[in-house]
């Protein structure tokens, strides 16, 4: 695995709690709530905040309120508000409230390069998801909406085992065919290693060296953020992560959050790597999660605090 370069630029990181994280609750987050915490998301440095998801309510109601949280959120310089749908349909409502006050920077569409995830997810095969893609940019471009391909299951599929990576790489190819403008590689059910990401990246920058490629990681056996490293040490800069470790998949057996935003950003600062994230109000908002969502997180920086928050000397030390 190459060396990594520290410093040597910005490490962009996105967060996709709101989305990712609240659409799997049980809770119905209250709207007002979400556009107070997409509010303090973005002024913490972030270079993205994926704020919903434009699919039908009565299968994520926690998602049923997208056209007022778009239009209500405050809009901040340097940070892209972005949002996902699944469907034709997703992409009329997404255009609609785009035209209409509510600005989206970026749509993400996404298609598993497991067959059998594809299925249970989306209830299409692949060539159904792609046929779509093909009706569906088209459209967002017509609006001036800038649009992320997202290839997920990208290092492993909870029923199909590992994926080959030359099927990845040929839905990635025809992403860009279709006309998309950047892809993300998703690690959707935490099966990714190190050394799979390395080689994975290593020859995608090989394959796409002027594709902008962001990664989604989930850490749910343990590997996440060194999954980040494997994907910097061959010159990938954007990452996806969730504030304290929010989110999962429904359609992957034991599946745990993503990568937990403060988390990642506290490695890096302590590595020396910039990502334009300030962690102390960053960590302020992350303390308010659990309560919002009603139990514990994953989050481990929130608990522990920055690695050089120091503690007062235990008095004893000094007594005879």
């Amino acid at each position: 695995m190459p060396s990594m370069q520290k410093n040597s630029g910005r490490i962009h990181i996105n967060d996709v709690g709101v989305r990712d994280g609240f659409q799997i609750e049980k809770t119905i987050i209250p709207t007002e709530t979400k556009i107070s915490l997409i509010d303090q998301l973005t002024a913490t440095g972030l270079a993205k905040v994926e704020v919903t998801s434009f699919v039908h309510p009565k299968l994520v109601p926690n998602m049923a309120d997208a056209e007022v949280v778009l239009r209500e959120i405050v809009r901040r310089e340097g940070v892209l508000i972005t949002a996902i749908t699944p469907n034709i349909k997703g992409m009329e409502r997404a255009i609609g409230v785009h035209t209409s006050g509510g600005r989206i920077d970026e749509m993400n569409l996404f298609m598993s390069a497991s067959e059998t995830h594809n299925m249970a997810n989306v209830k299409h095969s692949t060539s159904e998801s792609l046929a779509e893609f093909r009706v569906m940019v088209p459209m967002a471009k017509a609006a001036g909406i800038k649009l992320n391909g997202c290839v997920s299951t990208s290092f492993g599929c909870p029923f199909e085992g590992r994926v080959d990576e030359a099927r990845v790489m040929g839905f990635a190819e025809q992403y860009l065919e279709i006309g998309f403008d950047s892809l993300t590689f998703a690690d959707t059910t935490g099966m990714a290693n190190p050394t799979q990401v390395g080689r994975m990246m290593r020859g995608t920058k090989h394959r796409f060296p002027d594709v902008e490629i962001t990664l989604h990681f989930h850490n749910t056996r343990g590997m996440g953020l060194a999954n980040v490293l494997a994907g910097i040490s061959e010159g990938i800069t954007s990452f996806d992560s969730s504030i304290a470790g929010l989110g999962g998949c429904p359609f992957a057996p034991g599946a745990t959050g993503n990568i937990c935003t403060e988390d990642l950003v506290n490695m890096l600062d302590d590595m020396g790597f910039e990502s334009g994230v300030d962690i102390d109000r960053l960590l302020a908002v992350a303390v308010k999660i659990p309560s919002i969502v009603g139990h514990e997180v994953p989050g481990q920086v929130m608990k522990a605090g920055k690695t050089m928050h120091l503690h007062q000397i235990p008095a004893q030390l000094y007594t005879a």
